[in-house]
């Protein structure tokens, strides 16, 4: 498996309920899915994480019982770097302007980002 973690929309979808839930068979992926989706949708799409190494499958009676074989961290610092490379053109500042611009940010959490702020800095 590359470093390089990317999923399209779809497997993004499917990969946030496995990572949510634990794992989950092609019916409960459906289910948390919250959309028409067909069952044969779900299945490929679950088979092309598997191929990409992003998920793995075991026998459960009849079904497969998939769970994700990348933390959620692995995947947002891949998305990350990549937004930050493209729309900010390499710049971590104008994308943390961005992000901290476009919600009410707790305090609490807003001092945990001035520590690890601090701490990069020095």
């Amino acid at each position: 498996m590359s470093d390089e973690i990317s999923f399209s929309g779809r497997e993004l979808d499917v990969m946030s309920i496995l990572w949510r839930e634990g794992s989950g068979t092609v019916t409960e992926v459906r289910e948390k899915l919250g959309e028409e989706v067909g069952y044969t949708t779900v299945l490929k799409i679950l088979q092309i994480l598997e191929e990409k190494g992003h998920v793995k499958h075991e026998r459960e009676g009849r079904a497969y019982r998939y769970r994700p074989s990348v933390a959620p961290e692995q995947a947002g610092d891949s998305a990350l770097r990549r937004i930050v490379d493209k729309i900010f053109h390499g710049s971590a500042e104008l994308a943390l302007a961005r992000l901290v611009s476009e919600r009410k940010i707790p305090p609490e959490e807003l001092d945990r980002m001035r520590r690890l702020l601090d701490e990069l800095a020095e």
